[in-house]
């Protein structure tokens, strides 16, 4: 490899640190460990709204957690899709760098396919050579 660095190190160089801080969330968002801690707390949320004996800060029809749900929406959804816009980027990078790769091995694989075709082409030669160099010995 040259420099030692494959495309995608190459290309995770060159992230701004706002580009990682998103890929991060979305992955983050993106993640079971999100949506289930995410339920726990809708549901402490609305249990304890629901029998909160003192204090209710977001009576039924929980009005304040809908805010919360189209803030988070809001936000998570152009992070998103910056993430998944790199990722198209990434993913266009990998295919030029395969592209690449496989012109790089079919030209070796023709160089020695030549190298090979000419070898069978000189054995034959020699064989030719020794065969007419029996017939004038035999004659």
């Amino acid at each position: 490899m040259k420099n030692g660095k494959n495309w995608h190190e190459k290309h995770v160089e060159t992230l701004s640190f706002g580009s990682r801080l998103a890929d991060s969330v979305a992955k983050g968002m993106g993640s079971w460990t999100f949506i289930i801690i995410q339920t726990a707390l809708v549901i402490l949320w609305m249990g304890l709204n629901l029998v909160g004996w003192i204090y209710h800060w977001d009576v039924y029809p929980f009005i304040l957690l809908n805010l919360v749900f189209s803030t988070q929406a809001a936000y998570a959804a152009p992070i998103i899709m910056m993430s998944q816009n790199r990722q198209n980027d990434r993913d266009r990078v990998q295919a030029q760098a395969d592209y690449q790769t496989n012109i790089d091995a079919k030209l070796e694989i023709e160089a020695l396919s030549q190298k090979l075709n000419q070898l069978d082409v000189d054995k034959l030669d020699k064989i030719i050579k020794m065969l007419g160099e029996m017939k004038t010995t035999s004659k």
